[in-house]
């Protein structure tokens, strides 16, 4: 049966993804996906996707805004362009989007299944069903506007499609995952992701199995007109009753609405662990990059939080916050995207994977040694606080680069004396 792994409030926001980002995140996340499959392999991969948290994550450590509902959009838009160079090599596909990109779902499975030779067909009629059962057997108040369709080459698939709820402002973003699916109306759902709306109508939950089998048989009994007669009957008698049961509720990763990147947002020791490991093995392992002026110290702590999600265990995605400390966000919160660092962590783990694929494992290695690092030393280490951090890297942000949707971060002023006086 395939399992549901939690659910998430996402708030909406607008707006679009400034070019100089896109381009970025395409390279990142296609590069960390050929990690991600060098060590664990191209399923391990799917089932990455269809854990809420870790997608969260994913798109915060890409310099997307942590929280917001434009991570999904970005983060499926990222993969299609970033893997479909890389699609005969790693066996995976990207297809769909949002809006009328998702309509042509359909038509980009047929086209794939017919150049490697899987099913199309049968799979597009999966990815008609898989949006049918999220807007009509799923009624919880969100309409879907996106629906990504990841697919390997030997017909496994994952999807993830968001629905919006316009007078919440909220969204909801559902994940499947086809391993270990044995049915489309009966707990199909690998996550769902969204706010908690109280009651809601799921007719995939596998209690509503005798409801669903109670449907068809009213209907050739009964007839519409007669069916709409006991509904009438039924709500009169609701109102002299009190409910019997709730739904039960999912767990669920609440993404909040403040912008601001706040303590409460993060495992602080965690963050802790993964800049001490950065120090600690650094001047080990990358002591070339440690003279690059002003970038090198801090790609090293970049490049931990982007191991981790390589390497990362699902428990460890429950603060997507923390991700966001890797190339910040492009709404400047939690500081603007230092770019400089940004190359530096793709041409670093570019060079890693390409090495990797010839047979030279060292570089990557050092990449799972700072993660396993962070997490021997995030037990006993200390360090800054959250608002220390986040002061020094918005400090630092000329000297790396930093950009956000407001444009170029400017030089700061020197320090002005008690009487005014620079």
């Amino acid at each position: 049966m395939a399992r549901r792994a939690g659910t998430a409030d996402l708030p909406l926001h607008g707006g679009t993804v400034p070019y100089w980002l896109a381009r970025r995140m395409t390279r990142l996340g296609g590069v960390i996906s050929e990690a991600i499959v060098h060590h664990y392999g191209r399923d391990e991969l799917l089932r990455r996707l269809a854990h809420p948290f870790w997608f969260q994550s994913f798109g915060a450590v890409m310099g997307m805004d942590w929280h917001s509902s434009g991570i999904t959009t970005s983060v499926i838009g990222a993969l299609k362009r970033g893997l479909r160079p890389l699609a005969a090599d790693l066996g995976i596909h990207v297809c769909g989007g949002r809006g009328k990109h998702s309509r042509q779902t359909p038509h980009e499975l047929i086209a794939i299944g017919e150049r490697v030779g899987f099913d199309g067909s049968v799979l597009a009629r999966t990815s008609r069903l898989v949006a049918k059962v999220d807007s009509a057997a799923v009624q919880d108040g969100f309409d879907l506007y996106l629906h990504g369709f990841i697919v390997t080459d030997d017909g496994q698939w994952v999807v993830v499609q968001q629905g919006m709820n316009g007078d919440r402002r909220q969204a909801r973003r559902y994940h499947w995952l086809s391993e270990g699916l044995r049915s489309f109306v009966e707990e199909p759902h690998a996550a769902i992701d969204g706010p908690d709306q109280g009651e809601i109508v799921n007719l995939t939950d596998r209690r509503a199995a005798a409801s669903r089998h109670s449907q068809i048989d009213l209907l050739a009994s009964l007839g519409p007109d007669g069916i709409a007669q006991q509904w009438r009957e039924a709500r009169r008698a609701e109102a002299f009753q009190s409910p019997q049961s709730q739904q039960q509720l999912l767990p669920h990763l609440v993404m909040p609405a403040h912008h601001e990147v706040r303590p409460s947002d993060v495992f602080e020791r965690r963050l802790h662990g993964t800049l001490a490991a950065a120090a600690d093995r650094g001047p080990l392992d990358f002591p070339e990059l440690l003279l690059t002026p002003g970038v090198g110290a801090r790609t090293v702590q970049a490049l931990a939080m982007v191991a981790e999600v390589v390497h990362g265990a699902p428990y460890r995605f429950a603060d997507p916050a923390r991700f966001s400390f890797a190339h910040g966000g492009k709404d400047r919160h939690p500081f603007p995207v230092p770019l400089r660092v940004y190359d530096e962590t793709i041409r670093l783990l570019k060079s890693a994977v390409q090495h990797a694929k010839l047979g030279r494992e060292e570089e990557l290695a050092t990449l799972k040694r700072l993660d396993d690092q962070a997490r021997r030393l995030e037990r006993h280490v200390t360090g800054p606080s959250v608002h220390a951090l986040i002061e020094q890297e918005q400090h630092g942000s000329p000297l790396y680069g930093g950009r956000s949707v407001f444009g170029w971060e400017p030089k700061r002023r020197p320090a002005q004396t008690a009487l005014g006086e620079e």
